[in-house]
């Protein structure tokens, strides 16, 4: 049982370790990028292609709150019937 212990916590540092890894994208050897889409006279760098768009990652639009603040009244807050 103590093997068994031993070898999942060997498991679970060594992936955690491997998630720290950043390193420059490359493609892999013998292959290229994705061709260029449709209409594009440029085919997009590795890094072009990871940046997210503005739907895909939203920016926060709302402030966050900073102290506690009595809530307004909400005449859609209803008991169940």
């Amino acid at each position: 049982m103590r093997a068994h212990r031993l070898l999942i916590a060997t498991l679970a540092l060594s992936s955690l370790a491997a998630c720290g890894s950043r390193a420059a994208l490359e493609p892999v050897a013998g292959a290229d990028l994705p061709p260029a889409p449709y209409g594009a006279e440029v085919r997009p760098e590795a890094e072009e292609l990871l940046e997210l768009e503005a739907l895909a990652a939203p920016e926060r639009s709302v402030e966050l709150r900073r102290r506690s603040e009595e809530r307004e009244d909400d005449p859609f807050d209803l008991p169940p019937e």
